[in-house]
């Protein structure tokens, strides 16, 4: 079991794969491991692999692969997009062209109701608040999620997505990977507003929010192969020399 969260916290980072077999392919090659199994999200028309990336700093996160799943139909209104800008013609031809990449994190928070209206009285509109479920072999997860009609993940993917869990979290029943989350940063054009952002999600002192700067989502980690960068603005890794 992970240590439970005590407030607002890193929850997971979102790779966007063209499919699931390039994106246990790339977690293969890039970090060494293979993820486990995750499930469908019959709300979003999209499935999922999920790999514990927990530390002493981060000690209740986790890394998804996901992509959307061929031949299951979303439940959303018509009209409405699926999560991350996944539907975004753009986004997936870069990732068609380039492979999986790092595109978006999502923050966890004991009270979402709560945290979106805050991010609402700085005119930053993180969409409704979803409730959403899939059984797993440790009991059902549950939890009420942000997603915008139109799927935007905001601020170029910096802006985190907002979640509330159940009693039950992913990271429960997860394995350590051997891969562990050190450190996230986020660079954007309009940094104090994203520094602002921050501090009303809770999230300030968990993340790092640098100087202006191209949009960029950057992770450090470790893992079985060595340090690694991960960012969102190359689609390319850094390893470091051990």
């Amino acid at each position: 079991m992970t240590a439970p969260a005590t407030g607002p916290c890193v929850d997971h980072l979102v790779v966007l794969a063209a499919d699931l077999a390039s994106g246990v392919a790339w977690c293969e090659r890039t970090l060494g491991v293979t993820p486990a199994a995750g499930g469908e999200h019959p709300l979003m028309g999209t499935h999922n692999r999920i790999l514990n990336i927990s530390s002493p700093a981060h000690p209740r996160a986790y890394l998804e692969v996901i992509a959307i799943n061929p031949g299951a139909g979303s439940t959303r209104p018509t009209g409405a997009k699926r999560w991350f800008d996944m539907d975004d013609a753009t986004l997936q031809a870069q990732v068609a062209a380039h492979g999986p990449q790092c595109i978006h994190w999502v923050a966890s928070v004991p009270d979402v109701a709560e945290r979106c209206a805050a991010l609402a009285a700085l005119d930053i509109d993180r969409g409704p608040v979803l409730t959403a479920s899939r059984p797993t072999p440790s009991g059902l997860l549950q939890w009420q999620i942000t997603v915008r009609d139109d799927g935007l993940r905001l601020m170029d993917g910096c802006l985190p997505t907002l979640i509330q869990w159940g009693p039950v979290h992913p990271c429960d029943s997860l394995p350590a990977s051997g891969v562990q989350l050190h450190s996230l940063a986020l660079q954007h054009p309009q940094a104090a507003t994203l520094q602002a952002a921050c501090q009303a999600i809770g999230v300030a002192n968990c993340v790092e929010v640098v100087a202006s700067g191209a949009p960029r989502l950057t992770a450090q980690l470790s893992t079985p192969r060595g340090p690694l960068t991960l960012s969102s603005s190359c689609f390319t890794e850094t390893r470091t020399a051990p």
